[in-house]
């Protein structure tokens, strides 16, 4: 019988404080004993009794862990009492190549798989609190959001929730949510629709996801904005739609004639009513081209609406949705930008031919939740907060956009050009060639600043050089400061 306690740290074992109560202790230094081959297979184990008396331990605590060895595989009770079961050599399999077990490799160097090619482009490494730096694009004003209206409405919808909510909820969203954003977007967007169309996601990006699972097929055609939302790339080429970057021009998307031809879309990506990043606007008789052509090109246009709601250069413009009856177009809404991101929840408005199949299909690929988030939501929307914050959010946003444009005006000294600015979050300042924008915001960076380079927002075309820089969570009495240190720390780089 094998001598245990000259195998097992005593000391891991008799520990106070760790984290881990001695049962879970001892089982771990058994479970690693038994897959280095330091306890090979067919060896016994001492009874509990005994055990537990060698090394100072309850016998509850040994018997805890030889009935979890056993549950799991690694032991089996035999005519010598407990044993070591036998299990593949793994070290053995490894050197020749053949196929090892799902049991955990233990002190060997083996690789991981790898990712699937789909996503080995995929490296998304910011963190929050970068996200928070001034200047980080797509962030609202956090500290002006109504939260003591937000919590009393969130308490009372859990207040009021029944223990049957706590199960999995509806794949299409809460009903009095989906009835309160139809209400919202048809008098404010223009957006035609009933409830049955409207289908609540986890924002966005959820949106884009279920968009290109479910409307195209591996192999097919999406084509998205260059520049563009890094996020709708992400999203067709996880579901291995094969992407096809547009040019922008100071309308918007502008696919040319050839391109219908030669790369016909199943998937057609746009913000028309505000491009992002560069801002531009989609005049009337574009969207109205674009609609007939992918008519004719049997494609789906995904409409991201993500921050009209911030118009400032008069009232928001209608949604593209509206415009023609039975258009093939997609809506897709977000409360990221004009509430909070941590809320996660945004929502689609789907032609009402697609609205039966594609909600069946949902019941399949998601499982919702969030009832009483839902349920605080339709309040906020229904009770006038919603509309409220939107109007003050406009006007705060005006002002701090018109103060960053005055401290650019003062205190930057290359030649570039400022986009956008009708709508939104954020502006564009193009750079000259000889300071490349990924060099600009990592130095920027450094000192605690998050502008963007414009080059991150390419979708396949070529780059373009320039900083993103939002101003929505930036109070207007810093944007000077804060301008002067964004030229300092560029500065400082260039200088190295």
């Amino acid at each position: 019988m094998t001598d245990l306690t000259l195998l097992l740290d005593r000391r891991l074992l008799r520990a106070k404080g760790h984290a881990l109560p001695r049962q879970r202790r001892l089982y771990e230094l058994l479970r690693q004993a038994i897959l280095d081959g330091r306890l090979p297979a067919g060896s016994a184990l001492p009874a509990s009794r005994v055990l537990a008396h060698e090394l100072g331990l309850a016998r509850n605590s040994v018997i805890h862990a030889y009935e979890q060895l056993g549950a799991e595989g690694y032991v089996q009770a035999s005519r010598q009492g407990t044993v070591v079961a036998a299990l593949p050599d793994r070290r053995a399999a490894v050197a020749t190549g053949q196929a090892v077990s799902s049991v955990p490799t233990a002190g060997l160097a083996a690789p991981p798989p790898a990712l699937s090619d789909r996503i080995q482009a995929f490296n998304r490494r910011r963190t929050a609190e970068q996200d928070l730096m001034p200047f980080m694009p797509g962030i609202p004003a956090l500290d002006e959001f109504p939260l003591r209206t937000w919590r009393r409405l969130l308490n009372a919808a859990w207040r009021d929730q029944s223990p049957d909510l706590l199960s999995y909820r509806p794949a299409v969203g809460e009903l009095e949510l989906r009835q309160a954003i139809a209400t919202y977007v048809r008098a404010a967007r223009g957006v035609v629709c009933t409830l049955d169309q409207v289908i609540v996601t986890d924002g966005t990006q959820d949106s884009l996801s279920l968009c290109a699972h479910a409307l195209a097929d591996v192999g097919q055609r999406a084509w998205i904005e260059h520049p563009g939302y890094g996020g709708a790339r992400v999203a067709c080429l996880a579901a291995g739609l094969k992407v096809v970057p547009v040019p922008m021009d100071e309308q918007g998307l502008a696919p040319p004639k050839a391109l219908w031809r030669r790369q016909p879309p199943r998937l057609i990506y746009t913000t028309p009513s505000h491009q992002y990043p560069l801002g531009s606007v989609m005049p009337l008789a574009r969207r109205l081209a674009l609609i007939e052509q992918a008519q004719a090109a049997g494609a789906w246009i995904l409409e991201d609406d993500y921050d009209s709601e911030f118009r400032h250069d008069g009232p928001p413009l209608a949604a593209m949705q509206g415009l023609v009856p039975h258009a093939p177009v997609i809506y897709l809404g977000t409360f990221s930008k004009s509430m909070f991101p941590a809320l996660r929840l945004g929502f689609m408005v789907v032609p009402a031919s697609l609205s039966d199949r594609l909600q069946g299909a949902l019941g399949d690929l998601v499982r919702r939740g969030l009832p009483a988030e839902q349920t605080a939501l339709a309040a906020f929307i229904n009770e006038g907060h919603f509309t409220k914050h939107l109007r003050k959010m406009r006007q705060l946003y005006a002002q701090r956009q018109a103060a960053l444009r005055e401290a650019l005006s003062r205190h930057w000294p290359w030649p570039g050009e400022v986009l956008g600015g009708a709508c939104g979050l954020h502006l564009v300042l193009t750079l000259p060639p000889d300071i490349p924008d990924a060099d600009a915001a990592q130095a920027a960076m450094k000192k605690g600043l998050s502008p963007r380079p414009l080059s991150a927002y390419g979708t396949g075309g070529p780059p373009l050089n320039g900083l993103v820089i939002g101003y929505a969570n930036l109070p207007a009495e810093q944007m000077d400061t804060r301008v002067k240190q964004l030229v300092r720390a560029i500065s400082a780089g260039l200088a190295r």
